[in-house]
């Protein structure tokens, strides 16, 4: 999985969507259905629990917060006093909550991240998920800061089109920039997400 980057120095702009990009189907198949919808409050229970898995934080080189703190960060990218160009979206596997999928600006730069749940790793969920969601990103280039180590999330990076940038040193660790410059993500995503 992609890091999920600390949001400091995030700019929102409220973005609405239509009633029926609210709720949008990725992927249908004989075994799931992937959708997205807006995250609410309800929601954040779920993804304090997931970034408790201590493989997820290894995988993610993030560290996880603590509840308090946790809520917190959610509260204040939630709000739409304190973030102007943000979309926060709830990743559903059959009507369960299994991550979330985001995009923020950060000193200029479009960035997205994505966190999903260990018990729904290696679904497609993730490569589903992440494709639908650029399409609601009208920003290119967009990036992605992963962990080095995370090889997963790297291959889900690369199928919805993403290309090394650079590599960075952070505090967490090694870690790669990802980029992703054009549309083709949905076409390669599609042809590879069948779950």
């Amino acid at each position: 999985m992609p890091r999920f980057t600390l949001w400091n120095h995030v700019h929102w702009k409220p973005r609405s969507l239509s009633p029926a990009v609210a709720d949008l189907v990725l992927v249908r198949s004989d075994q799931m259905t992937v959708t997205l919808r807006e995250v609410t409050k309800e929601d954040l229970p779920t993804f304090f629990e997931h970034q408790l898995d201590a493989e997820a934080t290894r995988m993610a080189a993030f560290p996880s917060r603590d509840r308090d703190a946790f809520m917190a960060h959610w509260a204040r990218i939630m709000s739409k006093e304190t973030n102007e160009t943000g979309i926060l979206n709830t990743i559903l596997a059959d009507e369960t909550v299994a991550g979330n999928v985001v995009y923020w600006e950060a000193a200029g730069e479009p960035n997205i991240a994505y966190w999903l749940g260990k018990t729904h790793w290696g679904k497609g969920i993730a490569t589903a998920a992440l494709a639908q969601f650029l399409t609601k990103i009208e920003a290119r280039p967009v990036f992605a800061h992963v962990a080095k180590h995370n090889f997963a999330s790297i291959r889900v990076l690369q199928k919805c089109g993403f290309q090394l940038a650079r590599e960075d040193m952070s505090d967490d660790g090694e870690e790669l920039v990802m980029e992703l410059r054009s549309d083709r993500c949905a076409t390669a995503a599609n042809k590879s997400t069948k779950t």
